[in-house]
């Protein structure tokens, strides 16, 4: 039987329901991982490195799908729970348009501009050309990108969780064929790899958008609409912690990259990529729970049903601390074979990583408590403390400690300045939700 956002939430019934959105972004993630797997084997070291400079431009460009994909989901899915399908599906309709217009704006802007956004971004002359040719593809696919990221949210808010996950799996499923296809057999390199991943971004995006077009199966369907500036902005608003966590993951990720260039050079970049490919995996279980529980909060939040959303509230606080214990634990187990996978070819590289991301791992005891506290706030439609969770953890902190640390640790400095932040990040997250417990009542 299918679960409905208004029904008492169980442990079981919570995984359930929050399973598919884990999944759907574990393969979301599968985009920069086979990327990473497929240049780092059959073009090289140089070319990973020139991946992972664009790619945190790339996810900067996305961030407003990001925003009003969570944000706009959190509106939704209130308005659905007091009882109003109509206005529901008109401002989910808005919301598409909006992310649609931006997205080509984007595109095109990214396309044009590549070479001094890659020099901003710390392309050295080395990089430069691969950087150029990835990136141009990459970014002119920004609106099919936005697309992609806005509906997953909202195949959620739909009570369509396991349809959100099918359009992933295709996407995921996409890029590995295509990645395959023309970085080998076609031997188009670095190119392959962008037109790869934004061929997927077309699966992920525009098939979702003409089955929301279709009579619903689901709570939510696109139709007419018009411009509704309030809800607009409040879905901005809610949704400002996810652009703030994307803009100011990707200049953290940019500062990281000048970090290591200075210190190591581009060994350094190239085993940082390793260790944020294996992050994008490991994170988007703590993301996925979090934006597969956020309707589930806003829709008992906008039926006043206190009782639930306690309910809800502390069930999910217990499954972030099992998961993130498993996550340390399966991180520091697997830091050896994961990073073959991707450098295997050559023993430095490879020594580098492993010890790099044993450090790294150590983050996940806090990380899970971060994301998770942004996205309750989102989903509680408290988009300024959703935002200072997220502009804390992800900009001050991580920023902070990537400058500071490799001052007294040097290269360590930079592998734990990601432990450092998230505990500090965590505990700030925990602070803010125990102090506005009395207000939304789910403590």
């Amino acid at each position: 039987m299918a679960i409905k956002l208004s029904d008492h939430f169980t442990y079981g019934k919570l995984l359930r329901f929050t399973l598919p959105s884990i999944i759907m972004m574990i393969f979301t993630s599968v985009y920069s991982v086979v990327d990473g797997l497929f240049v780092s084997n059959l073009v090289g070291e140089n070319a990973l490195s020139a991946v992972n400079i664009i790619f945190p431009v790339s996810m900067i460009f996305s961030a407003a799908g990001f925003m009003l994909g969570s944000g706009g989901s959190a509106v939704v899915a209130r308005t659905m729970g007091e009882n109003k399908p109509q206005l529901a599906n008109r401002y989910f309709s808005m919301i598409v348009l909006v992310v649609l217009g931006l997205g080509t704006v984007f595109s095109i802007g990214g396309a044009l501009f590549i070479k001094p956004i890659a020099q901003l971004a710390g392309a050295s002359e080395l990089l430069m050309d691969d950087c150029i040719v990835y990136g141009r593809v990459l970014l002119g696919g920004s609106a099919v990108f936005m697309l992609q990221v806005s509906l997953q949210v909202f195949f959620v808010t739909a009570e369509l969780p396991k349809m959100g996950l099918f359009f992933s799996l295709a996407a995921g499923a996409t890029n590995i064929i295509m990645d395959y296809v023309l970085i080998g057999p076609m031997g188009m390199g670095i190119a392959g790899a962008a037109w790869g991943t934004v061929l997927s971004y077309a699966v992920g995006g525009l098939l979702p958008l003409l089955y929301f077009l279709k009579p619903p199966k689901g709570a939510l369907r696109l139709c007419p609409t018009r411009l509704y500036w309030r809800e607009l902005k409040n879905a901005c608003a809610n949704g400002s912690s996810e652009l703030m966590s994307n803009l100011s993951a990707s200049v953290v990720s940019i500062l990281f990259n000048l970090q290591l260039m200075a210190i190591i050079g581009e060994a350094g970049v190239a085993a940082y990529s390793v260790m944020m490919y294996i992050d994008f995996a490991f994170a988007a279980v703590f993301l996925g729970f979090s934006m597969g529980s956020g309707p589930i909060v806003s829709f008992h939040f906008g039926a006043d049903n206190r009782k639930e959303l306690n309910n809800v509230f502390r069930k999910s606080f217990a499954v972030i601390a099992l998961a993130s214990l498993a996550m340390v634990v399966l991180s520091e187990l697997l830091a050896q074979p994961l990073a073959s996978a991707f450098v295997g070819y050559s023993p430095e590289l490879l020594e580098l990583t492993v010890h790099g991301f044993r450090l790294f791992a150590l983050s996940y005891f806090f990380v899970g408590f971060g994301i998770y506290g942004s996205a309750f706030f989102t989903a509680l439609c408290n988009g300024p403390v959703s935002a200072l969770i997220s502009f804390l953890r992800t900009f001050l902190f991580r920023g902070g400690m990537v400058l500071l640390l490799p001052l007294v640790l040097d290269l360590d400095g930079i592998w734990l300045a990601v432990v450092v932040a998230d505990g500090i990040g965590a505990a700030v997250a925990l602070g803010l939700t125990w102090k506005y417990r009395t207000r939304y009542h789910y403590l």
